[in-house]
C-alpha cells in the first residue's frame, strides 16, 4: 500500500473524503488505492440507502478533487475514480459485516475449506473482531473463518 508523508494513502483519503461525501447525504464506502498495468487508481466507492447516480458520483468526484490537490496523498500520477459499489458490493469493513448479517454473500477463500471448497454461498449469520460465521446454502453446515482467510465476501442475490 502507499504511503504519504503522514501515513497510509488511504487512511488520508478516507479521513478527507468522508465528511465531503456525506455533506451529500451519502456514506462512504471504501477507498481504495490500487494500481492496475501502469497506472494507479484511487477509487472513491459511496453509497446511499436510494442507490448511487452518476451525478451523485460526479458531483463527489469534483467535490474532493481540489482538496485531494491541496492534500497532496500520492507521490505521481494516479486516475481518481468515484463510484457505486455495486450490487454485488465487496465487503470490507467491520460495519459492512454488521450492517448484513442476514444477508447471503458469496465467499471465495485463499484455500479451500474441507467439505466445502474455496467457493460457496451462504447467509452471513455473524460477525466479531474479523470472525466471519456463515450458514452454507448447500452443505447446511455453519462455516466461522478470519475475513484475512477469504479472497473475498460479497454480497449475493440469492434465489
Amino acid at each position: 500500500m502507499a504511503k504519504n508523508k503522514g501515513g497510509n494513502t488511504v487512511e488520508a483519503v478516507t479521513k478527507l473524503v468522508e465528511p465531503i461525501v456525506q455533506e451529500f447525504g451519502l456514506k462512504l464506502w471504501d477507498v481504495r488505492y490500487v494500481k492496475e498495468g501502469a497506472m494507479w487508481y484511487l477509487r472513491i466507492f459511496i453509497d446511499s440507502d436510494n442507490g448511487v447516480t452518476i451525478d451523485d458520483c460526479e458531483k463527489v468526484s469534483r467535490a474532493v478533487d481540489e482538496p485531494l490537490d491541496k492534500l497532496d496523498p500520492i507521490d505521481g500520477e494516479y486516475c481518481l475514480e468515484v463510484c457505486s459499489p455495486g450490487i454485488e458490493r465487496e465487503l470490507i469493513r467491520d460495519e459492512h459485516f454488521t450492517e448484513f448479517i442476514g444477508a447471503d454473500v458469496m465467499v471465495k477463500m485463499i484455500r479451500p475449506i474441507e467439505g466445502i471448497g474455496k467457493e460457496f454461498n451462504g447467509k452471513l449469520k455473524a460477525y466479531d473482531k474479523g470472525e466471519v460465521t456463515i450458514q452454507d446454502h448447500s452443505a447446511e453446515n455453519e462455516v466461522t473463518f478470519n475475513k484475512k482467510e477469504a479472497v473475498y465476501i460479497k454480497l449475493d442475490d440469492f434465489d
